[in-house]
């Protein structure tokens, strides 16, 4: 069975309420695309307001705590994400792992909590741009994929989205090449763990990802879908992109 393509926006510290009309215009866009399942992960903020907006929309928050409640202020438990209406998470985002020192053991423990919550996860890789160009992404990716993973987790709620730390944001894009051995290596790594299920998974690219490369970079190997992250903040630039996916769906 082809695995469907999956396009998720990472509004990051973007977005007021009056976001939300642009919000109902990219799910309402995104409709027009069926075989694509759209997500948007909003300012913790938004959430609950997003959710009633668009009650049946796949909408998910950026980052959760491991702990389920307790003494951690400023931190926001998967249970809280749930009820506030979210269905997903994203976790170990390079943004949170050199921002804020997280590591692959504190990532698995967020990764964890999200699915015993009952949400999906979006589990982030990638390499910053020293690493490339020593010539071993390929290495500290799998590192990050094998100390990251769950040990255990519906394969069906679990996504990998691969996002070298030196494209976010910055305009620079790696070679369909690149995406297409770094997915394929992630893919076998996946293989080695956990046997065939790992052809369920999905595995999204993320990175500078516009309407004008995304047919491009969905259509390299083991590639099934994308996490957007400024393009996402508009219908006109994110909307592009869900179509670029729809062309490429099986």
């Amino acid at each position: 069975m082809a695995r469907r393509k999956y396009v998720v926006g990472n509004w990051k510290m973007n977005g007021l309420a009056s976001a939300l009309d642009e919000a109902r215009a990219i799910f309402e866009g995104a409709a027009a695309h069926p075989s694509v399942d759209v997500a948007l992960c909003p300012p913790f903020t938004l959430i609950g307001a997003m959710h009633a907006a668009a009650p049946d929309a796949a909408v998910g928050g950026q980052d959760c705590h491991s702990a389920d409640a307790g003494a951690f202020t400023g931190s926001v438990a998967a249970s809280m994400l749930a009820d506030a209406g979210a269905t997903l998470v994203i976790v170990g985002h390079s943004e949170r792992r050199d921002g804020c020192g997280e590591t692959n053991a504190e990532v698995k423990a967020k990764a964890e909590a999200a699915l015993a919550a009952g949400l999906s996860v979006i589990l982030c890789v990638g390499e910053p741009r020293e690493v490339r160009e020593a010539g071993g992404a390929i290495d500290h990716v799998l590192a990050q994929v094998r100390e990251s993973l769950p040990d255990q987790f519906d394969r069906t709620r679990l996504a990998i989205a691969y996002e070298p730390i030196w494209a976010i944001g910055t305009g620079l894009v790696p070679t369909v090449e690149d995406v297409a051995a770094m997915h394929g290596s992630i893919r076998a790594a996946l293989t080695e763990r956990i046997g065939a299920g790992a052809n369920e998974l999905r595995l999204l690219y993320g990175g500078s990802v516009n309407g004008d490369n995304a047919a491009e970079l969905l259509g390299a190997g083991d590639v099934d879908g994308a996490l957007v992250g400024g393009a996402s903040l508009t219908a006109a630039k994110f909307l592009p992109i869900v179509a670029a996916a729809a062309t490429l769906a099986g």
